[in-house]
């Protein structure tokens, strides 16, 4: 069993009905296919042999104003950040950058940045592209 590595992330969203559209189309992509509905949020769960498995809830905060944190969500391959460019491009996401190499990083990351339907800023890396 992989190594647990976070239990779960809260992200603030001014606007749940456009934020859950656009993450209904990423979260799955990336590993987080399970969808739940509280009174509070709503989330995504990946499947994993946990008591509770990671999640990322959406919570709604119509003063929500986001700022310059970056969430970066890791793939194996370049091949796969591309894919998810592609469905990114297709999607309600902003200011889209790459996918590019960053150098000033390290010579072998490669990644897509993005802002979703609320302007938090959202990274698909790889460290080891070629």
């Amino acid at each position: 069993m992989k190594a647990r590595i976070f239990d779960h992330i809260d992200l603030r969203v001014s606007d749940m009905a456009c934020a859950d559209h656009f993450y209904q189309i990423l979260l799955p992509a990336l590993g987080f296919p399970t969808r739940g509905v509280t009174s509070h949020c709503v989330y995504y769960e990946t499947l994993r042999d946990h008591p509770k498995p990671e999640f990322i809830a959406l919570i709604e905060d119509r003063a929500h104003i986001p700022n310059s944190t970056r969430i970066a969500f890791w793939c194996e391959t370049k091949e796969e950040v591309d894919a998810l460019a592609l469905l990114l491009k297709g999607s309600d996401a902003k200011n889209f950058e790459g996918p590019m190499f960053c150098p000033e990083y390290s010579p072998s990351y490669y990644a897509v940045f993005f802002d979703d339907p609320c302007g938090n800023r959202l990274e698909v890396c790889c460290r080891n592209a070629k």
